[in-house]
């Protein structure tokens, strides 16, 4: 596996870390489960990581493995039967730890492949059997190692330049050129793609000239213990451990603080209703800043000038176990994005029993089953969304219908089954290498 610009051990929520390092660690995870031997291969960006971490796996006696332990048992070329094989993360020198964003990293692919080239080196020869890249910069380091290898380069987009560039929010900055060009060469070399939706298969096919017969649609999955409804009483239960009020509305946004993800549609939506002189429920923002480190600071802002500061709760991302108990508090999680390849959030949020309000765009067409586990709402007005918040609130038994209905759209989705098409994915790409 290769995630160049974001490590799935990042906590998901803030700067580059988002929904593609829950998938790219749940994937891994699944994939040993299986008896695959998964090795994530990461930019290192401090002094202070490990060469190589674990990021699962235990030993015979079932104790979580170390990271020496664990190569240890990749080492002996055999895992006991039973044991789930360890998943180790390198941390790759390529450029400064810090001081350079994934904008700047075009710069540093040739160091990153050097430092993959030179982990391979030390192996038997045949040690990887093929090459899984993530996002575009993956792909350029992926496409040179499965070409020295002499391995199938199998990749996921996860977000398409010109996909993203057609969707931009009111002054954010196109994708470049370069990105375009190097996603162009990406997919012309991979020997499989795979699409997390028919859409993105589509977007693929259209866009970047894929061969129909090479994309591959598997629909990511979710964690349907972690996120769960929990008994009754969850809602309440959850409110009181976050200390949020029983007596509120609450509208959660979970994710990075940027314009494509557009948090401040809620604001102002908000701000419509206290305009307006509708009942304004609590928004939650769980998230950090993504692209401008002022972005938190931006959105709070925002909520003042609208004149509802007092109803929007700024947090920063939490753990996975955490961020259930924040699904399970809320009223309705919001996802007004202008482009999503997939939408985990919204699969999270889904699985815990807690309805969506989504834009109808990318992937969330295909997460979020409109008037089953959520409402798909047309377009990025603010007027439409308070409309959509105020109607969504106002009715206990809508609210009550689509949290049944989420949890069941939900358990269609699992990690164990994604992970089983995309090693028949990867079984593909041999073939199509060979052929």
């Amino acid at each position: 596996m290769l995630s160049v610009h974001t490590s799935p051990l990042d906590q998901p929520g803030t700067g580059d870390a988002g929904g593609m390092n829950v998938y790219v660690s749940e994937l891994s995870q699944a994939l040993a489960r299986r008896g695959a031997r998964v090795e994530i291969f990461t930019r290192a960006t401090s002094s202070a990581q490990p060469e190589t971490a674990v990021l699962e796996g235990v030993d015979a006696h079932g104790t979580p493995l170390t990271p020496e332990g664990a190569r240890a048992v990749l080492l002996a070329e055999g895992v006991e039967p039973g044991v789930v094989p360890p998943v180790l993360v390198h941390h790759v020198p390529a450029g400064p730890f810090e001081g350079l964003d994934k904008n700047d990293l075009p710069g540093q692919l040739c160091a990153m492949t050097a430092g993959v080239l030179r982990s391979e080196a030390a192996r038997r020869p045949g040690w990887y059997d093929v090459v899984h890249s993530h996002y575009w910069l993956s792909g350029q380091v992926g496409w040179l190692a499965a070409d020295r290898w002499e391995v199938p380069l199998v990749h996921t987009m996860h977000t398409m330049a010109r996909v993203k560039n057609a969707a931009l929010a009111p002054g954010d900055t196109a994708e470049p050129n370069g990105r375009i060009v190097g996603e162009e060469q990406v997919v012309a070399e991979a020997d499989a793609l795979v699409a997390s939706t028919a859409e993105e298969a589509l977007d693929l096919v259209e866009l970047y000239d894929a061969d129909p017969a090479l994309v591959h649609v598997v629909a990511p999955g979710v964690d349907l213990e972690v996120f769960s409804p929990g008994g009754p009483q969850a809602r309440a239960e959850a409110r009181r451990a976050l200390g949020l009020p029983l007596d509120r509305d609450i509208v959660l946004f979970a994710g990075r603080v940027q314009p494509l993800k557009g948090p401040d549609v809620l604001v102002r939506a908000l701000g419509l209703l206290a305009a307006t002189g509708r009942p304004v429920p609590m928004l939650v923002v769980l998230g950090g800043p993504s692209g401008r480190p002022t972005a938190v600071r931006e959105l709070s802002a925002l909520a003042a000038t609208t004149g509802v500061g007092d109803h929007v709760l700024l947090r920063p991302p939490v753990p996975r176990t955490e961020l259930a108990q924040w699904y399970r508090a809320a009223d309705v999680v919001a996802m007004p994005s202008r482009s999503e390849s997939f939408g985990l959030v919204a699969m999270e949020a889904q699985a815990s029993g807690t309805p969506v309000l989504a834009a109808a765009v990318g992937g969330l067409r295909s997460v979020v089953t409109d008037g089953v586990s959520g409402t798909l709402v047309p377009g990025h007005d603010p007027a439409v969304w308070a409309d959509a918040i105020t109607d969504h609130l106002a009715d206990a038994g809508l609210r009550a219908r689509l949290a049944v209905g989420a949890r069941q759209v939900a358990e269609r989705f699992g990690w164990d089954a994604a992970a089983e098409q995309v090693l028949k994915v990867y079984a593909l790409a041999d073939a199509h290498r060979r052929a």
